[in-house]
């Protein structure tokens, strides 16, 4: 009879026990789901090697941040500046405002006070663009990934990839969105010498890839990091 009530007193500490833990369990996942994202995975990315360079996984969001996911598109920048525009409507900066910049940015290149990118990350140069479209070296595919349309860029040696979203532009003259979800536009660092109003970048469609000159810095596109 001892054994029997002995048997049934450790029955009912370890049951006791186990609601207590699986209660305070609960209560850890509970405050987990709530607490806000870890700021450095927004803050720092592991990179890609292509044909290279290296590149950040994922655009530019707000300054200082990297987006949550590769297909994620960020914010869209006015060259040399460092606020941020929303890629969707309605507009919207990274300071919380809607008046719209349509003045012309200036500078012979895209200066590190205005660089948004996270740090140990910059803009890239127009030669980091070229070589991203190296065709020798890197494959390019235009597909969708997680319902966004896109180019892949994978390096031919390593099979590592990046991809880059399409989410269209904002127009320099009132902040428009153009081309959302068709083509891809990325800015470069560089401007062409002599020029107030020009800076190189890539652009890309469902046909092609391809660097450019633009006439209007102040067109909002978007920014991919490359390590410093």
């Amino acid at each position: 009879m001892k054994r029997v009530f002995l048997s049934l007193g450790l029955l009912l500490s370890v049951s006791l026990a186990t609601v207590v833990f699986n209660a305070c369990e609960g209560d850890d996942n509970s405050g987990k789901e709530q607490t806000e994202p870890d700021d450095s995975a927004l803050t720092s990315d592991v990179g890609v090697v292509i044909n290279g360079v290296k590149w950040a996984t994922r655009n530019v969001d707000a300054p200082g941040t990297f987006a949550a996911k590769p297909e994620d598109a960020g914010m869209f920048y006015q060259w040399n500046r460092k606020i941020g525009w929303s890629a969707t409507d309605p507009m919207i900066n990274s300071n919380d405002e809607i008046d719209w910049d349509d003045t012309i940015p200036t500078g012979d290149a895209w200066e590190k006070a205005n660089d948004p990118s996270p740090a140990g990350w910059r803009v890239p140069t127009l030669d980091e663009i070229k070589k991203l479209l190296d065709t020798e070296n890197v494959t390019q595919v235009w597909t969708t990934e997680n319902s966004k349309n896109g180019y892949r860029f994978i390096d031919k040696q390593s099979e590592k990839s990046i991809f880059l979203p399409a989410v269209g532009y904002r127009y320099y003259y009132h902040g428009r969105l153009y081309r959302a979800g068709s083509h891809g536009y990325y800015w470069s660092s560089m401007v062409n010498d002599g020029s107030n109003y020009d800076a190189y970048g890539l652009r890309f469609d469902s046909d092609d890839a391809y660097w450019l000159l633009w006439y209007r810095r102040g067109d909002g596109r978007l920014l991919r990091a490359v390590a410093e």
